[in-house]
């Protein structure tokens, strides 16, 4: 599934309006990616010009999030930005209206958090510029964020057409995120207690010598493109509260497929394809012995029709053809069946009611004798029906006549 991160340009401070630059418009730094982990194309054009792409997410610069750590309170979900307000209200730099909050990832109601805050008319109008070429934002990403596992300082040129223009270091920890231009001291200041923690250095290849002149150690190599999609595999969304997407089931659904077709979950997929392949397989061989099992049976019965009745020459039906010549060796021995009428009157002598005069009539089909039982009492039908039911017989009673007829019989 194709990823598109689109890098928002760092927000101008200087006019009163913080919308203004993109109203203005201007182009975007992109990277597409077909699944999020290698990067297949990068450029900057308009808004229009982006590629297409399954999924699109917004990059924020390193500068245009704050960072503030708070408990996080316990308030409904149409209540809580406004909690949230309240309780930062004299952290704020802006009007409380002017700031978008959005929540670290899987906070957790009375425990503390972080809390990304940006100038909320700006970010509407930058979404609004990508929405309106047609490109819908799924999520917007911090560049930078507090991690207190891995502390992580990256090297970057500062934005601008000015070759010369100083590194910025973006320092990361379980303290927060630090943005300082590498002129002056405190950058310096601060090296010796970061170093201690162990930290990952990265730069931009635009910055590496630089940064590692000033750092006296290697860094890693870290383009902007490697870095943005690095944001994109983390957890992190400011798209909360009022600037949330629509149609949350949908988009939630294609996250959870996403995420499914993503390369960690790789080898779910390869187990899943792999159940479903042994499972085919096992029924197809449980099938084949089935029906091998029955083909056995099949050729045993023929045998034992062929050897008892030599005389029949084509096998069409085993059972059948064996009953009819049964059948036919019984009549010529002269002895009743089941479904012969001798049979049938023997039965229903043995059951007769005591005081119940002899027949006056009766009507016999192959396997069917049909009597006459006008005038019988509810409890003599069912007395002769429980004395003939454990020979087998079946009795059927309607309109003033009882059938006798073998069990399983037609």
């Amino acid at each position: 599934m194709s990823i598109l991160v689109v890098q928002i340009p760092p927000r101008e401070r200087l006019g009163a309006d913080g919308g203004a630059a993109a109203a203005r418009g201007g182009d975007f730094a992109y990277v597409l990616s077909p699944d999020g982990l290698a990067v297949g194309s990068s450029g900057r054009c308009a808004a229009a010009l982006l590629p297409r792409a399954d999924t699109v997410l917004a990059l924020l610069a390193d500068t245009d999030c704050s960072w503030l750590r708070a408990t996080l309170p316990k308030a409904p979900a149409g209540k809580l930005r406004a909690a949230l307000l309240g309780l930062l209200e004299e952290s704020l730099l802006d009007d409380p209206e002017l700031v978008h909050l959005a929540l670290a990832p899987k906070a957790t109601p009375g425990e503390p958090t972080w809390i990304a805050a940006t100038h909320r008319p700006w970010l509407v109008a930058q979404l609004a510029q990508l929405e309106g070429a047609g490109h819908p934002v799924e999520r917007v990403l911090p560049a930078a964020w507090p991690d207190a596992t891995q502390p992580h300082g990256h090297f970057s040129t500062v934005p601008g057409d000015d070759p010369q223009a100083p590194l910025r270091l973006t320092w990361c920890d379980g303290d927060g995120v630090t943005a300082l231009r590498l002129q002056g001291s405190m950058a310096r200041q601060l090296l010796a207690r970061w170093q201690e923690q162990g930290a990952r250095w990265t730069a931009s290849p635009a910055a590496a010598a630089e940064a590692e002149r000033w750092l006296g150690a290697p860094v890693q190599l870290l383009s902007d493109e490697e870095r943005a999609l690095e944001a994109a595999r983390s957890l992190w969304n400011l798209r909360q509260f009022d600037l949330a997407p629509q149609h949350r089931g949908m988009l939630a659904l294609r996250d959870a497929w996403r995420q499914f077709r993503s390369p960690p979950w790789r080898p779910v997929r390869w187990g899943l394809v792999s159940l479903a392949a042994a499972q085919l397989l096992g029924m197809n061989l449980y099938a084949w012995k089935l029906h091998s099992g029955i083909e056995q049976r099949r050729l045993a019965m023929e045998q034992v029709l062929r050897a008892s009745f030599p005389q029949v020459r084509a096998v069409l039906d085993a059972p059948l053809q064996m009953d009819r010549e049964t059948q036919a060796l019984r009549a010529a021995a002269g002895r009743p069946g089941e479904a012969d009428v001798e049979s049938l009157l023997s039965a229903a002598a043995l059951a007769w009611p005591e005081g119940r005069p002899p027949l006056e009539g009766l009507r016999f089909e192959p396997g069917r004798l049909t009597l006459p039982a006008a005038g019988w009492s509810p409890a003599e039908i069912e007395n002769f029906k429980a004395q003939l039911r454990p020979g087998g017989w079946v009795v059927e009673a309607a309109e003033g006549r009882l059938t006798l007829r073998p069990e399983g019989g037609a």
